[in-house]
C-alpha cells in the first residue's frame, strides 16, 4: 500500500523525468516557451524607440541662396530629419504626406536669404504628419533651437547685429490630421486592426484542430469537398463576426472617443474585408500545422505578439532600426494600420490605399494556399 504520507523521492523524481520527456516531445511548445522570451527580449531591447530619428521629409525650395541651404542642412544634421525629395508645389507635398511617403515637408518660401539679411524675420513652413503624435513631437519640439543655432557660424562680422535679433526666423508649423496631438485618434483606429488580428487567428487557428480532437474529423474527410472548400468554408461565417467587431469599435469611436471619419466608411469596410480574410487565411494555416488546440493558440500568439509590436500600433515604426522595419512591413496589420488611420484622419481614396492594400492581398494568398498544401485528407 502506498502510503498518504510524506513524500517519496522516487516517485517524485519520476514525474519530474516524465515531464522533461513529455517536453522534448512537444517541441512547439518547447520552442514557442523560448523563443517568445527571445523576441520579447530583442524587440524591446534593440527595436523600440520612443525617439524616432531619421525621418522623411520632402523639401518645397523656392530660395537657393546660402542661408537657405545652411537652415536645411543644419535641419539634416540634427538627424531628425531625412530629406528623401523635392517637390514643386504645396499641393505635392500635401499629397505626400496624405499617402505617407514623408513624415514633413519643409517649405523655403522666396526671398528668404535676401529678408533674412535685411532683418525682416522670413518664415519658413513646415507641415508634419501628426496623425502619430509619438512619432513626430520630438522633431517638432527640437525645430525652434535648431533654426536659432543654424545660422551663428553665418552671422558673423557686418551681419553681427542679426544674431542679437531673438529668433531671426519665423517658425511656422503646421501638425495636420490631429492638430491636438490627441493619441485617441491615433490608438483608437488602430485597435481595429490589433482587435481583429487577435480575435480572427486565434479563432479559425482551432478550426481544424478542434475537429481532430472533437473526433468529427472523420465525417468531414468522408465528404466529397476538396480541402480549398473546406478552408474557405470554415473562413467565410468568421467574416461576419469580423464585421461585427469592426462596427462596435466604430461606433465606440465616434460615440465615446469622438475620433473624426474623414474618408469613405464605405471604403474602409471593403479594405476590411481583405484585412479579416487574410488573418483567419493566418489562423487556417495555423491550424493545419498544430497537431492540438494548444499548439495552435500558441502559433496565433508566437504571430500576434510580433504584430502588434513590430506594425507602429504602440510604437513609431519609422523609429525602429531597418530589420525591424523589414519584418514589420511583412505583417498586414502595418499596412492596415496605416489604411485605417489614412481614411479616418485623412480622408485617404482607394488610389492612396492601393500601395498597402495589395501587400494584405499578397499575404492573403500566400496563407490559403500554404493551408491548402498543408491540409491532411487522412488521419495519419
Amino acid at each position: 500500500m502506498i502510503s498518504k504520507v510524506g513524500i517519496s523521492p522516487s516517485r517524485f523524481w519520476a514525474m519530474v523525468v516524465k515531464e522533461f520527456i513529455q517536453m522534448r516531445r512537444d517541441r512547439v511548445t518547447f520552442a514557442i516557451m523560448v523563443g517568445i522570451p527571445l523576441i520579447q527580449l530583442t524587440l524591446f531591447g534593440f527595436a523600440i524607440n520612443s525617439d524616432p530619428r531619421h525621418l522623411p521629409a520632402a523639401m518645397i525650395i523656392n530660395d537657393n541662396g546660402p542661408m537657405a541651404r545652411t537652415v536645411l542642412y543644419s535641419l539634416q544634421n540634427s538627424t531628425y530629419f531625412d530629406f528623401v525629395r523635392q517637390v514643386g508645389t504645396e499641393a505635392e507635398g500635401r499629397k505626400i504626406l496624405e499617402r505617407g511617403e514623408a513624415q514633413f515637408v519643409i517649405n523655403v518660401p522666396e526671398n528668404f536669404t535676401r529678408d533674412l539679411l535685411r532683418g525682416n524675420r522670413p518664415s519658413i513652413l513646415i507641415e508634419a504628419d501628426a496623425t502619430d503624435p509619438s512619432a513626430t513631437s520630438n522633431a517638432l519640439g527640437s525645430l525652434r533651437s535648431l533654426l536659432d543655432t543654424a545660422l551663428q557660424n553665418d552671422l558673423k562680422g557686418p551681419l553681427s547685429y542679426l544674431s542679437s535679433v531673438t529668433g531671426p526666423i519665423d517658425l511656422q508649423i503646421h501638425a495636420l490630421y490631429n492638430p491636438e496631438a490627441n493619441t485617441q485618434y491615433n490608438i483608437v483606429p488602430g485597435l481595429m486592426g490589433v482587435v481583429l488580428t487577435m480575435t480572427t487567428v486565434m479563432i479559425t487557428a482551432l478550426a481544424i484542430t478542434r475537429e481532430l480532437e472533437s473526433g468529427t474529423m472523420e465525417n468531414l474527410l468522408s465528404m466529397p469537398t476538396r480541402p480549398v472548400e473546406v478552408l474557405v468554408g470554415k473562413i467565410v461565417p468568421y467574416i461576419l463576426v469580423g464585421y461585427i467587431q469592426l462596427l462596435l469599435i466604430l461606433t465606440a469611436a465616434h460615440f465615446l472617443f469622438h475620433v473624426p471619419m474623414v474618408g469613405s466608411l464605405v471604403l474602409l469596410l471593403a479594405v476590411a474585408f481583405v484585412f479579416i480574410t487574410a488573418n483567419l487565411a493566418m489562423g487556417i494555416t495555423f491550424s493545419t500545422i498544430a497537431k492540438n488546440q494548444r499548439q495552435a493558440i500558441q502559433m496565433a500568439f508566437f504571430f500576434f505578439l510580433p504584430s502588434i509590436l513590430l506594425s507602429g500600433f504602440m510604437f513609431p515604426f519609422r523609429g525602429m532600426p531597418q530589420w525591424a522595419q523589414m519584418i514589420g512591413e511583412l505583417l498586414p496589420l502595418t499596412h492596415f494600420l496605416r489604411i485605417v488611420r489614412g481614411i479616418v484622419l485623412k480622408g485617404n481614396g482607394l488610389v492612396d490605399v492601393l500601395a498597402q492594400l495589395w501587400q494584405i492581398v499578397l499575404f492573403a494568398v500566400i496563407a490559403v494556399t500554404i493551408g491548402v498544401k498543408r491540409y491532411r485528407r487522412t488521419l495519419d
